[in-house]
């Protein structure tokens, strides 16, 4: 034992007491602005289908012909390897785990699409296929065949479409009501909102629509999507999306950036429209900060290539959609939209080679924080938290199983949901 220190302070205890009396509501504003990642499951993609062509067998029907286009264009491990450039060590485990999640998931956020990808339709053929909708998502919840996340996007909140928009969505949301009630998985998209005023707005709707059927307050949230320049920067200069999460009162659970309406409002021509495009990069820069310990994920846009045609046409489609998806997780957009059937083989093949390329070195980082045993790299609390999001992230899609994550680490599921969600004041803490 060492020789005791002497302990002196200089400062009452009226100091202290008197300091965090004048921060209180500095305290309570960033508990309530920024509660930090909600800690559920993020779905990798969200795939949209027309509000008229939704059917009950939409998600098995997207599978089967994912696979299918897997056994015409690449029937094999090397021939998908080949294609998309992975190494020979992740070509089998990736090519197996996509045709599995295919077989066994193929969709895990889908929504049926009142918006651009449904048009202008008589309000009684509106009003059927909404009612539609809301009875074929209560079935599939109920039959075990719903994918994890489901809803509408409905038109937005312009003058032009508003009372379209609001009847259809009253319209769904009463038929899943009295078809049993809302399900977990529910997601609502509102999009091409320009003002926070419009997000105000729908937030009073959903208000409304919960006392009117007796739900909590608060028991619905929605997506903002981002396909407008002034809703990037508004006419006062401020970053508008930051001040839209605001107006949501704490419902927002998700910005999605819509890569072509954004980039024809910025006058991008057609060919270079892309999310890979500089304008798509700023505009998705500024909705990461925004969102950032908010709550509220990003999602990244989509490519309107399509892989269809001849094997050299799908494979060319197949590369820039991996391509683009693994461009977008390297810069932290966990999930992004699917706009085809064949674009499935090519995210799941993006995201699962993502987690499993990197699974080990994570494992072994995140073990060594955890029994504060060093290493080549000093991690602090913010890594760790990176590192078991990371983690959790290829568990939930199915790149990773729980075994060999725990095998590795030495950590149990909950274990890592600690770490991927501390408090507030564990991330200020220095690592051991």
């Amino acid at each position: 034992m060492g020789q005791q220190e002497k302990v002196a302070t200089s400062l009452a205890g009226a100091v202290s007491e008197g300091i965090s009396a004048s921060l209180a509501p500095v305290d309570a504003e960033l508990a309530r602005r920024y509660p930090g990642d909600p800690g559920t499951r993020q779905p990798v993609h969200t795939v949209y289908v027309p509000g008229d062509a939704f059917a009950a067998d939409s998600i098995r029907s997207w599978g089967d012909q994912a696979l299918a286009a897997l056994d015409e264009h690449a029937p094999d491990a090397a021939s998908f390897a080949a294609v998309l450039g992975l190494s020979d060590e992740l070509a089998a485990p990736v090519h197996d785990r996509v045709r599995a999640k295919l077989a066994r998931e193929p969709i895990e956020d889908l929504r049926i699409d009142f918006e651009d990808g449904y048009g202008g339709r008589g309000d009684a053929e509106e009003d059927a296929h909404a009612a539609r909708a809301a009875r074929l998502i209560a079935e599939a919840y109920r039959n075990g065949t719903a994918a994890p996340y489901m809803g509408i996007r409905m038109k937005c909140m312009e003058a032009a479409v508003r009372e379209r928009g609001i009847r259809t969505l009253d319209i769904f949301l009463t038929g899943l009501t009295e078809a049993g009630g809302l399900p977990d998985g529910l997601v609502l998209t509102l999009p091409k909102v320009t003002y926070p005023e419009q997000v105000t707005a729908f937030v009073r709707l959903l208000e409304a629509f919960e006392k009117a059927r007796g739900l909590d307050a608060g028991r619905i949230g929605f997506e903002i999507q981002i396909e407008t320049s002034q809703s990037i920067l508004a006419a006062d200069g401020t970053a508008a999306v930051a001040r839209m999460i605001d107006a949501a009162e704490g419902r927002a659970t998700g910005l999605h950036y819509g890569t072509f309406d954004y980039s024809a409002c910025l006058g991008v021509s057609a060919a270079y429209q892309a999310s890979d495009h500089p304008a798509a990069d700023h505009a998705k820069a500024v909705m990461q900060v925004a969102a950032a310990g908010t709550g509220v994920r990003v999602s990244d846009g989509s490519t309107n290539v399509l892989p269809v045609g001849t094997t050299e046409k799908v494979h060319d489609a197949w590369r820039l959609h991996y391509g683009l998806t693994r461009r977008a997780l390297a810069r932290a957009y966990y999930q992004g939209w699917d706009m085809h059937p064949g674009h499935l083989p090519t995210r799941y093949a993006a995201v699962f080679a993502f987690y499993r390329e990197g699974f080990e070195q994570a494992a072994a980082r995140l073990r060594a924080y955890a029994n504060h045993a060093g290493g080549d790299v000093m991690d602090e609390p913010a890594t760790a938290k990176a590192l078991s999001s990371y983690l959790l992230r290829g568990i939930d899609c199915g790149a990773l199983d729980t075994a060999e994550v725990a095998r590795l680490t030495g950590l149990t599921r909950a274990d890592l949901d600690g770490f991927a969600t501390p408090r507030r004041g564990d991330l200020t803490a220095t690592a051991e």
